[in-house]
């Protein structure tokens, strides 16, 4: 009895290793056919870049070394104790403004 649960186990395995197998995308084929047969295929679609803003650029880098620069005397109250209401905003904007200044020139 044992023995035939392990074979239909088996055989249901292999039927459906078998059907995975198979399985390959509609237009996978006709793409392969094609390049064998030397016909032209379509080229890749290219990533149509955005116009980048020099000027936007510049004025959030700016503005980024601001808020930068502020950072050194506000880490040097919190070494002291105190600790500066702004600080916790600042480094959020600064952490901001880098990621999208990231995002501009590296899409």
């Amino acid at each position: 009895m044992r023995s035939i649960v392990a074979v239909l186990l088996l055989l249901v395995s292999v039927v459906c290793l078998a059907r995975a197998q198979r399985a390959i995308p509609p237009g996978l084929r006709d793409g392969d056919r094609a390049v064998r047969n030397g016909e032209q295929v379509e080229p890749p679609i290219e990533n149509r870049s955005r116009k980048i803003d020099p000027d936007a650029l510049r004025a959030e880098a700016a503005q980024l070394q601001l808020l930068a620069n502020s950072l050194p005397p506000q880490v040097d109250q919190v070494a002291k104790g105190m600790f500066p209401k702004d600080i916790s905003d600042n480094l959020k904007k600064i952490e901001k403004l880098a990621k999208h200044l990231r995002s501009e020139i590296n899409p």
